[in-house]
């Protein structure tokens, strides 16, 4: 329990009574309002940590910055970070898609959301979820009574009461020093007006002087009284004065960590990121975080995770643009910026080592390590750390650093193409294209025109999938290098094969072929053969379901035989090349494709084989798109073999995993359970044209 919590027995009771008055078909929506610095958060925070057994699939929390200087957030990004908590893996660019894939998503679960700092009914009202089993509370300064039409109940928080105030205070510098100067205490609590956040910020500056008289704090909050009256009706005043009170009493070096840390556009603070914008070791950096925590100007929010409360954060924003220097300010953001490309580019290392990237080039060569070793540890930070990755994207944007801007950019390949967060996705290589011309390297224009392709074609944007495609290859061949030209060749194919404009598709990706063959580039070469057996499968799934075939002429372009043979015998080449060339997850897709091929030519148990090795390794990989791909491919193996029991448990999986990231996906294959059970005919096997495509590696 925080140490400022203390005597809301009453609100908690309060608000679980407010809980027990809902219907048992609704959703719970809880408002609790009161001026900033009350202590909502931490009343409602240690609530829901009392309810966590009745909300098993997980507890969610979004801060949506109400009265941020920058502005609230927008209901759309948290309603996209909320789906991303989930796991799902492609979230719809539109608010409107947004919310009913939100409303989807939540029907059924049990999950408690903790909307914190609203700013109004109208920012909160799209992020209340679809299920009756979820419970929504809301924080906010104001009373949002517009929520009241969604059934809303309200519970106000108000100030401490004198003898809780002084209990806080106690804690802080110890009974024998309130009782020693009784008086000049409740002087002090009687000027922090009941604010919960002004005491603990008076108890940490007295208990930081423990030979400095209390009268001594009383006297100096009295000198600003009228700004503590404001605080009590407006939120804001008396807690910059007391903040700065306790700012005054740091140390040099614990008061420059505390401004510098607050001029950086991260959110997400650690001691790495606190070593690189002092220049210390971290272990001082680590000793300095302390010191902030301690005085409560910061938040320790987990193991090595730190948060400024909004208001500190504008103090402390407001501290650095007065004491910083504008060459402090301007080197410290650019070490954060170096040392953020330094570690994306030792996540991409790890995750794709076979990939082609280019140089890399630092102002302030990084010297602080990074915060992983292995290849699980490098994803999941560049997932958490993903939103101040790409406020670095901005910021170097911004400060026209174009050579940071578009090196990493390229460097967070491994979380746009493992992830798939295709929104920022095409936003980063927006920005990696325009400072990679700005920079005047044309190699690097057409490899964020590549990548950036590759996330529009995935994104299902493929006609402005094939413009950039088209741009980079027209560089590419201007600049003479074959190895750019075939895969610009490669990415218009695939975006044609993803409209169903196969024989364009073909063309494409056979020159692909040719001009990496000249080039030597084996790679290439057999990413190109599995997007070509992939036209010749739906061929053969065509002739399966007495269609007229998918490809029209897939089985007979450049071998012999029917397109089965041709499907088979062009992942079979594809998987021997890529594991020659040490990239297991393009051979992973080869093997997993060529199993499917196996069941409609051949035994089950040799291609539940094959699809099985491939499922394994995309979920130590951490690939929930092409676990679920390969799930469904093994379903409909299963039901071709009339095991219908196997085949409800594959597709159960598939639609699981589709339902956090295709919702269009998860829908067909409940098509397809649904047959099972009886409740419509048996379907044919999937159209692979239905699903998303497979993403060719860029490089």
């Amino acid at each position: 329990m925080p140490p400022h919590f203390t005597d809301r027995e009453n609100d908690l009771s309060a608000l679980a009574d407010l809980h027990g008055r809902f219907p048992e078909l609704s959703t719970p929506l809880i408002v609790v309002s009161g001026p900033a610095g009350i202590g909502k958060t931490a009343l409602v925070s240690r609530w829901l940590r009392g309810m966590t057994g009745r909300f098993p699939d997980g507890q969610l929390y979004a801060d949506l910055r109400g009265h941020s200087e920058t502005g609230p957030a927008d209901p759309g990004d948290v309603m996209g970070q909320f789906l991303r908590a989930l796991g799902v893996v492609q979230v719809p660019h539109g608010l409107d898609e947004r919310a009913a894939l939100w409303r989807s998503v939540t029907d059924g679960l049990h999950v408690s959301i903790m909307l914190d700092n609203v700013l109004s009914a109208a920012q909160a009202r799209p992020l209340l979820p679809g299920g009756r089993h979820c419970l929504v509370v809301v924080t906010s300064r104001y009373r949002l009574t517009g929520l009241r039409a969604d059934g809303a109940l309200h519970h106000e928080l108000g100030l401490l009461e004198q003898d809780a105030a002084v209990e806080i205070l106690t804690l802080g510098i110890g009974a024998e020093r309130v009782r020693r100067e009784g008086g000049a205490v409740h002087q002090v609590v009687s000027l922090c007006a009941g604010l919960p956040l002004a005491v603990c910020l008076a108890s940490a500056r007295l208990a930081s002087r423990p030979r400095q008289p209390v009268r001594t704090m009383a006297e100096a909050l009295a000198q600003d009284r009228g700004r503590l009256a404001a605080l009590a009706v407006e939120g804001e005043l008396s807690v910059y004065a007391a903040l700065d009170e306790s700012y005054a009493v740091l140390t040099p070096e614990a008061a420059r960590l505390y401004r510098r840390l607050a001029l950086l556009p991260a959110r997400q603070l650690d001691s790495r990121l606190a070593a690189v914008a002092l220049r210390v070791p971290l272990g001082e950096a680590e000793r300095l975080l302390d010191v902030l925590v301690e005085a409560n100007l910061l938040e320790d929010t987990g193991p090595d995770a730190y948060r400024f409360h909004d208001l500190v954060r504008l103090h402390a924003e407001e501290r650095g643009r007065a004491e910083e220097s504008p060459a402090a300010q301007e080197e410290t953001s650019r070490r954060v910026g170096d040392w953020h490309l330094h570690t994306a580019s030792a996540a991409q290392k790890l995750l794709s080592p076979i990939q082609f990237t280019l140089n890399r080039t630092y102002v302030h060569e990084p010297t602080v390590s990074c915060p992983f070793a292995d290849e699980s540890g490098a994803l999941t930070w560049l997932e958490t750390r993903r939103a101040d990755l790409m406020a670095t994207v901005r910021t170097a944007d911004e400060k026209r650093w174009d050579t940071l801007a578009w090196q990493l950019v390229d460097a967070l390949w491994p979380l746009f193409h493992r992830l798939r967060h295709y929104d920022l996705w095409i936003e980063a290589h927006e920005i990696g294209r325009r400072a990679a011309r700005r920079d005047g390297d044309r190699t690097a224009e057409r490899q964020m025109l590549n990548s950036g392709a590759i996330g529009l074609n995935a994104a299902g944007r493929t006609d402005d999938a094939i413009d950039w495609f088209t741009q980079s290859l027209r560089a590419a061949r201007e600049a003479g290098d074959t190895r750019d030209e075939g895969q610009a060749l490669l990415g218009i194919g695939a975006a044609h094969r993803e409209a169903g404009r196969f024989q364009e598709a073909e063309v494409h990706l056979h020159r692909a072929i040719s001009t990496w063959q000249t080039a030597g580039y084996g790679r290439g070469v057999a990413l190109a053969r599995i997007i070509l057996g992939e036209i010749a499968l739906e061929d053969v799934q065509g002739e399966r379901s007495g269609g007229a075939g998918g490809a029209g002429g897939a089985g007979s372009a450049g071998g012999a035989g029917g397109p089965a043979e041709r499907a088979a015998e062009l992942f079979a080449q594809a998987h021997e090349a890529l594991v020659a060339l040490n990239d297991p997850y393009d051979a992973a897709r080869a093997l997993a494709f060529s199993g499917r091929v196996s069941a409609l030519t051949g035994p089950y148990d040799t291609a539940a084989e094959r699809l099985g090795e491939a499922l394994r390794f995309f979920a130590s990989a951490g690939s929930a798109h092409w676990q679920a791909r390969v799930s469904e491919m093994l379903g409909t193996c299963a039901h071709e073999h009339s095991l219908p029991d196997t085949a409800r448990e594959h597709w159960e999986r598939a639609r699981s995993l589709y339902a956090l990231q295709s919702p269009s996906d998860a829908r067909r294959v409940g098509d397809l359970l649904a047959g099972l059970s009886g409740a419509r005919r048996p379907v044919d096997p999937a159209d692979p044209r239905e699903e998303r495509p497979t993403d060719p590696s860029e490089n």
